[in-house]
């Protein structure tokens, strides 16, 4: 996952579209991937070393957004190429059917 500023900043930004597609489908990963994460730590027993609360809930969020963030940024799970070409081909059918200028005809 990229640093959240930056999807608010202009310069953040990818300047061509396709890099933008790109970014937005690897944070796309990332959440998801943060969600399982997330997940696959609430099934472990708190008890134990940490010995459960609040601070151990905390520390376990954060400690799944790293997990998650190195796992999209060594490549993921693949899930972000299968929306690019998903992505495209929705842009490309929307640039087709946008309405053309019908100035000058008649109905």
């Amino acid at each position: 996952m990229r640093n959240p500023v930056s999807i608010f900043s202009p310069g953040g930004q990818a300047k061509d579209p396709l890099g933008r597609l790109r970014q937005q489908a690897e944070e796309l990963e990332g959440v998801f991937l943060n969600t399982l994460m997330k997940e696959m730590f609430s099934s472990i027993d708190a008890e134990g070393d940490f010995g459960g609360g609040f601070a151990e809930e905390t520390w376990r969020g954060m400690q799944a957004e790293q997990f998650a963030a190195s796992m999209a940024e060594a490549g993921g799970t693949g899930l972000a190429d299968a929306l690019m070409a998903d992505l495209i081909a929705l842009q490309e059918a929307a640039q087709n059917t946008q309405p053309t200028n019908n100035k000058g005809t008649s109905n």
